[in-house]
């Protein structure tokens, strides 16, 4: 059964992952990505255009598919070696939350709506997956 996800991932490393057609989310756990299948859906949330910077984002800024079973290790750096996990994005555009926040399903309390962000990944339903894409003009994965 396919399921639907959502990562929390600054638009800068977003766009680095879509470009390399791979992710990798909580500070490069591997535990998030294992809970993947291939042929799950994936949206990613920008709540900030850097990962240390203060400029908001707050857009959904990519969406995409699993494409195989692998999780595995990239060495960035001498001592960082985040786990990853292949996506196949879709050509979209970005899409603001703040429109979408009272038809998100997931987004149980409205005011606090950046709430679920903070855990980095979760499932999400069809519901809301479908919405986001259309609201995203995502193209179908051929």
């Amino acid at each position: 059964m396919r399921k639907y996800w959502m990562a929390s991932i600054s638009k800068e490393h977003t766009l680095r992952g879509v470009s390399g057609n791979f992710i990798q989310v909580c500070h490069g756990k591997q535990a998030p990505l294992k809970r993947m299948k291939k042929g799950d859906g994936i949206i990613i949330y920008s709540a900030k255009q850097t990962m240390t910077g203060v400029e908001k984002c707050q857009a959904f800024t990519a969406v995409g598919e699993v494409m195989d079973e692998e999780v595995y290790q990239f060495k960035m750096t001498e001592d960082f070696e985040p786990y990853r996990r292949n996506i196949q994005f879709r050509d979209c555009s970005e899409a603001q939350i703040i429109p979408l926040i009272d038809q998100l399903e997931f987004i149980q309390n409205k005011k606090s709506w950046g709430y679920p962000f903070r855990f980095g990944f979760f499932e999400i339903g069809e519901n809301d997956f479908n919405l986001i894409v259309s609201k995203m003009n995502a193209n179908e994965i051929d």
